[in-house]
């Protein structure tokens, strides 16, 4: 199957399918992907995303950011719900490079997990419903907010945190173009150092400090998310291939 799907606009649409879960179990494809924006979507790309039969879209960016740069074309018909998760605006003059770029964006991380509980527990629960796949997750890059949710998600079915991290990781291939993209759109601005950056430790880090608050990343999810035992069994039910009988 195929991780990265080719668009013309958009640089960072993967499925996040094939990953090896508990009891020989793996994640299915083509049930889950995770997106740069899709506000995007235009010409030919169009087709390309009319081809998965996406039925649902969770944006996680800010009100004022689809308003500025779109969102998935109202024509395609998919159930779409705008869930920002983001609480506390980034403070890129507290990057310091003695800290670096992993422990910053680690932390923006786990401000997410913090001021995003009400809509990470909605998507979670479109997520865990059968009948929302395929179901595509976004924000404006793809990487940090919706590698937020996507690690959450990953990591309640059962796949390992260095699985987890390599997805997250995933999104450096995107980076150059990010930075290209970044820079002509922002003609002579000074851009932060850990712009589109996806360093694999950011993603060890959360996970790591996530667990610890909360015993473990389900139990972060089940008691201050809020997310119920019975819809975690009906995530794991449908976004994962069938157990393998011993014999």
């Amino acid at each position: 199957m195929i991780r990265h799907i080719e668009f013309t606009n958009l640089c960072n649409f993967r499925d996040i399918g094939g990953y090896a879960a508990k009891d020989g179990r793996t994640v299915r494809w083509q049930r889950l992907y995770r997106a740069d924006s899709l506000g995007w979507l235009a010409g030919d790309d169009l087709a390309t995303f009319r081809a998965l039969r996406v039925r649902s879209v969770i944006d996680l960016r800010h009100p004022f950011e689809v308003e500025k740069a779109g969102r998935v074309p109202e024509s395609e018909g998919q159930h779409y719900q705008n869930l920002p998760i983001e609480g506390r605006r980034w403070d890129t003059a507290a990057y310091s490079e003695e800290a670096g770029t992993a422990r910053y964006l680690a932390d923006r991380y786990l401000e997410v997990t913090e001021d995003g509980v009400d809509n990470l527990r909605t998507a979670l629960e479109t997520i865990a419903r059968a009948d929302s796949a395929p179901v595509v997750v976004h924000c404006a890059a793809g990487k940090d907010r919706t590698g937020v949710l996507c690690s959450l998600v990953l990591s309640l079915v059962g796949v390992s945190e260095e699985d987890i991290v390599a997805d997250y990781a995933l999104t450096g291939l995107a980076t150059e173009r990010f930075i290209a993209d970044w820079t002509r759109r922002h003609p002579g601005a000074a851009l932060w150092p850990g712009f589109g950056l996806a360093p694999a430790e950011t993603m060890r880090l959360f996970l790591a400090d996530l667990a610890a608050r909360h015993g473990s990343i389900e139990g972060y999810v089940t008691r201050a998310v809020g997310l119920s035992p019975d819809a975690i069994a009906e995530m794991r039910a449908h976004l994962l291939t069938e157990a393998i009988a011993a014999g």
